[in-house]
């Protein structure tokens, strides 16, 4: 795939060392290591409730880390609010989208424009956004709220690239959406990985982590149980009914 040769011979952009994070006296992440490279497509997968989510949002600042560090571009943000994780580069695409639903498609991309960082080029325009998801360019003027939910999916991974991040979090972009849609998604995060993104992909559509990711990591109870090729999980009947199966 086109993401590994490019994951293989660059740094990580992103490195979590000893992650735990709490809802209260619940420990729900304990002790989390992982690494994504730029041009490269990681994927979380475990059941619901193994902390997928929760991965995303302590490594963004929404569920503040009770210990470890969140390394990006070997600065440690751990412990930073949302707002200056999002300006070093993150962008976070939750599962609930938050999209604007009185502002057209274009009002929803403008509220989340930034100008690229210096040496990062090109930056994300309109019209490029709009490449990357035709349909929604033949629905710029439309209210959010009149979109289907694949359009509305499609609008709210527009809005955060807009913001020119190195490094995407995907939290379940797949779930509720039709086949043809889904696809349509994963030509858009094979495009992402071309363009050298960094991508933490937490999904339970395992047909769409193979199609996009390059490694997986399997989580139970909030640690990393099993890492490896997406291809492997596919193959190994096993592994799945281990760890993934309800």
């Amino acid at each position: 795939m086109t993401g590994e040769g490019t994951a293989a011979a660059a740094p990580p952009l992103l490195t979590v060392e000893g992650l735990e994070a709490r809802y209260g006296r619940a420990r729900i992440l304990a002790g989390l290591n992982l690494s994504v490279a730029p041009g490269e497509v990681v994927v979380l997968l475990g059941r619901n409730g193994a902390g997928k989510s929760t991965t995303l949002k302590a490594i963004m600042g929404l569920v503040p880390p009770a210990a470890g560090r969140v390394l990006f571009e070997g600065r440690d943000l751990a412990g930073e609010p949302p707002f200056r994780i999002a300006r070093a580069g993150l962008g976070y695409v939750p599962e609930e989208r938050r999209i604007f639903a009185g502002l057209t498609v274009r009002e929803n991309i403008a509220v989340g424009m930034r100008p690229p960082p210096a040496g990062q080029s090109p930056g994300w325009t309109e019209e490029r956004l709009f490449a990357l998801f035709p349909s929604l360019g033949a629905l710029r003027d439309r209210p959010a709220g009149r979109m289907s939910g694949g359009e509305q999916q499609m609008l709210a991974i527009a809005r955060t690239l807009a913001g020119n991040p190195r490094l995407l979090l995907l939290d379940e972009p797949s779930e509720g959406l039709a086949p043809v849609v889904v696809e349509r998604l994963a030509e858009a995060v094979r495009a992402l990985r071309a363009e050298g993104l960094g991508v933490l992909l937490s999904e339970q559509n395992l047909r769409f982590a193979a199609a996009v990711g390059d490694r997986a990591l399997i989580l139970e109870t909030g640690a990393i149980r099993w890492e490896g090729a997406l291809s492997t999980v596919l193959a190994d009947e096993a592994l799945r009914a281990r760890y993934l199966a309800v």
